[in-house]
């Protein structure tokens, strides 16, 4: 009897998350005793704000809480994201084109099933985050690279865009603040790829969960507020993760036309049903309560960014430019490739990663896992004493 495969084909060929495994192998390191310095997750060191924190314990004390609610959401937080995704997007949307999700992923991974057939394309910025590619392959789309290298801010241009162009396009993937470079598109910029978004008839799927850490005076201007011509063709993805400190309590969303939104909630009815309530209840708290610890924290990864970038070019062979927005270094370290390093001469950025870690006991993530080689992403949601031994211990072994 001929042996089926034991997986599809369709999961057999998803990656493992690198910045996932990345954390994780220095978490084991750590468990081992060996004083790793990691910059590899991207998430806040700071605990999640008592308010919202209260908010969650006084939810355990009411029983509605301990069963099932609407599949997309409670009304009273599909309510406060529709007051944020006008407040902060732009977009006077109704409570009911809210979706509440199991964090920004799944969001993600909604947005691209309820868009794409088989064989359609998306326009995927490089370098990207990471589950990007598998979020379209798993919707039986195709992602096609458009690359900005450090020369270009990490940001692509219109003429790259409509060279990668083909009749199969039918969605641009649109990020600003980047994860995982940090860069922020400029009004102009963003009004200029939505005009020309517009003009072709793609839909944009635009994620939106750093727009809120954003520094040096600059705004995030979301593509639909830059061209609201798109609105009807748009899919914002947002949630509390990183600008409140609440990764682990997985609450994201994602907004879009009314008939978008209902098949994503139908989608969501057989595949998680309602997000954890009390979760739901302190994100009601987080978008509506105190915005002061916020800004606090965002004061602070503003500090840590200007740190870091300062530490990392001086670096030998490191060229990181300024980001702009997240907490995320997005290093050039081809200066660094091709020199010998106690024995071992490193030529691609996954090499070098390997290389710090096992070296100097430092973890970042390699630019393979977000495009091209050649690059390094740092993520400066650490401490401040932390983050300045891990630079100075990459400064010392790369200059020996």
């Amino acid at each position: 009897m001929t042996e089926l495969p034991r997986l599809s084909k369709k999961i057999a060929s998803i990656a493992e998350s690198a910045t996932l495994k990345v954390d994780a192998k220095a978490k084991a390191l750590q468990a081992e005793g060996r004083p790793v310095i990691s910059y590899a997750a991207g998430e806040p060191d700071f605990p999640t704000p008592e308010h919202i924190v209260d908010a969650a314990r006084a939810a355990l004390d009411d029983p509605r809480n301990f069963r099932y609610t609407a599949a997309a959401g409670l009304p009273e937080l599909r309510e406060a994201v529709a007051a944020k995704t006008a407040r902060d997007s732009g977009w006077e949307v109704p409570a009911s084109q809210v979706i509440v999700t199991n964090g920004g992923k799944q969001a993600v991974y909604q947005a691209f099933q309820v868009l794409l057939d088989p064989g359609d394309e998306v326009l995927l910025p490089a370098p990207y985050w990471t589950t990007y590619p598998e979020a379209i392959q798993l919707a039986d789309g195709k992602a096609v690279e458009v690359f900005a290298g450090a020369d270009q801010g990490y940001k692509v241009t219109v003429d790259q865009l409509e060279a990668a162009r083909t009749p199969r396009t039918k969605v641009l993937l649109f990020v600003s603040p980047s994860n995982p470079t940090g860069a922020v598109y400029s009004p102009e910029e963003t009004r200029a790829i939505g005009e020309w978004a517009e003009a072709n008839g793609l839909w944009v799927v635009a994620d939106e969960i750093y727009q809120n850490l954003v520094y040096d005076g600059v705004k995030a201007l979301s593509i639909v507020e830059a061209v609201p011509a798109l609105q009807d063709r748009a899919i914002l993805v947002n949630g509390v993760a990183k600008t409140y400190a609440m990764t682990g309590w997985r609450l994201g969303w994602m907004v879009g036309p009314a008939d978008v939104i209902k098949g994503a909630a139908n989608l969501q009815s057989h595949l998680t049903s309602n997000i954890n309530n009390i979760a739901q209840r302190a994100a009601i708290a987080a978008l509506t309560g105190p915005q002061q610890p916020i800004e606090d924290m965002r004061r602070a990864f503003d500090r840590r960014r200007r740190l870091i970038v300062e530490e990392l070019n001086l670096v030998p062979g490191f060229n990181c430019p300024t980001p702009e927005g997240a907490f995320y270094a997005y290093v050039d370290v081809t200066g660094a490739l091709g020199k010998a390093y106690r024995g071992v001469t490193p030529t691609t950025s996954l090499e070098l990663a390997d290389l710090i870690l096992s070296e100097a006991e430092v973890a970042a993530v390699p630019g393979e896992a977000f495009g091209p080689s050649g690059y390094l992403r740092f993520s400066y949601a650490l401490g401040d004493e932390a983050l300045v031994e891990g630079i100075r211990r990459i400064q010392a072994l790369l200059s020996e």
